[in-house]
C-alpha cells in the first residue's frame, strides 16, 4: 500500500469516526427523521445531477432507498438521539454479523465454526453494550440493532444491483429515500420547521460535516480504495472507525467509558474482527 493509499484510508475512518459525534450534535436540536431528511436532500441535490441511473436500475435504487436509506440511516439517526455516540459506533457493527447470517440465508455461504464464534462473540459484547445504565434507552438501542440489521439487507441488495459509479448510488438512493422519510417525521415529530430554523450553528455545521465529509468525500475515497487494492488490504481499516467513534464521544462529548463500553466493545470489535478476515481468507482461497 502506497503512502497516499494509507493516507486516504485513514482520512476515511477519521471521517467516519467524527461523524458519530456529528450526528449526535445534530440530532439534539434537530429531530431524527427530519434531520435525515435534510441531509439526503442536500446530498442528492448535489450529486443527482452528475450521475444518472438507467431506467431498469431506479427499481433496485428505489429498495435500497428503502432498507439503506429510511431502515438503516434513518433509525441510525433516531437511536443517536437516545443513546450515546459511543455506544452507537460499536453496536452499528453488529452489521458484519448480520451480513455474514444473510449471506447464509440467501447465498448459501457456509459460515464455519471460525465465523460462528466471531459472531456469537460480537452479540455477546452487543448485549453488554446494550446493558449499559445510562448508555441509551429501550427504543434508542433496539433502533440501532434494526439499523445494523438494515445494513446487512442492504449489501444483499448491492450485491444484485448491476455495475454503477458509487456516487450514483449514494446520489440517487438519498433522493428516493426523502419522500418516506418525510412521510414518517410528519407522521411521528412535531415541530420540525421550528427546530431547523431555530438550530444553532454547531448543528449546521455538524450537518454540513454529514454531507459533505461523511456521505460524499468518504464514501468516494473509500470505493476508490477497493477499486485499485485488494479488499484486504482495505477492510480491516474500518475496525478503526468505531474506536475512534468512541474516543470521540468521550473527549469532545464528554460521554462515560464505562467497564460495559470497555469489555462489550472489545468483544464487538474481536468478534467482527474474526469474522471479517475470515471472510476476506475465504474469498482468496
Amino acid at each position: 500500500m502506497r503512502p497516499i493509499d494509507l493516507l486516504q484510508a485513514l482520512t476515511v475512518v477519521l471521517i467516519w469516526g467524527f461523524n458519530f459525534v456529528a450526528i449526535k450534535t445534530a440530532v439534539t436540536e434537530i429531530p431524527p427523521l427530519a434531520l435525515t431528511v435534510v441531509r439526503f436532500l442536500f446530498v442528492g441535490i448535489l450529486i443527482t445531477p452528475l450521475f444518472r441511473p438507467e431506467r431498469a436500475q431506479l427499481k433496485l435504487l428505489l429498495l435500497l432507498s428503502l432498507t439503506m436509506g429510511v431502515g438503516h440511516f434513518g433509525l441510525l439517526f433516531l437511536g443517536l438521539r437516545g443513546a450515546d455516540a459511543a455506544t452507537a459506533a460499536l453496536l452499528i457493527q453488529l452489521g458484519v454479523p448480520f451480513s455474514s447470517m444473510l449471506a447464509a440465508l440467501f447465498f448459501a455461504d457456509k459460515l464455519g465454526w471460525v465465523r460462528a464464534a466471531g459472531m456469537g462473540m460480537a452479540f455477546i459484547g452487543a448485549g453488554l453494550l446494550a446493558g449499559e445504565p445510562g448508555g441509551g434507552t429501550p427504543i434508542a438501542i433496539v433502533a440501532l440493532l434494526i439499523a445494523a440489521l438494515c445494513w446487512a439487507g442492504s449489501n444483499i441488495l448491492i450485491k444484485r444491483m448491476p455495475q454503477l459509479h458509487p456516487l450514483t448510488i449514494i446520489g440517487w438512493l438519498s433522493l428516493l429515500a426523502v419522500p418516506p422519510l418525510a412521510l414518517l417525521s410528519l407522521l411521528f415529530e412535531t415541530d420540525q420547521l421550528t427546530a431547523i430554523r431555530g438550530a444553532e450553528w454547531k448543528a449546521w455545521a455538524a450537518l454540513a460535516y454529514i454531507v459533505l465529509a461523511s456521505s460524499i468525500v468518504a464514501y468516494y475515497l473509500w470505493y476508490r480504495l477497493l477499486a485499485r487494492l485488494q479488499v484486504n488490504q482495505v477492510v480491516p481499516f474500518t475496525l478503526l472507525a468505531p474506536v475512534i467513534g468512541v474516543a470521540a464521544g468521550v473527549l469532545i462529548l464528554g460521554e462515560s467509558f464505562t467497564a460495559y463500553k470497555a469489555i462489550g466493545g472489545l468483544l464487538t470489535l474481536i468478534g467482527v474482527a474474526v469474522i471479517q478476515f475470515r471472510q476476506m481468507r475465504t474469498t482468496t482461497e
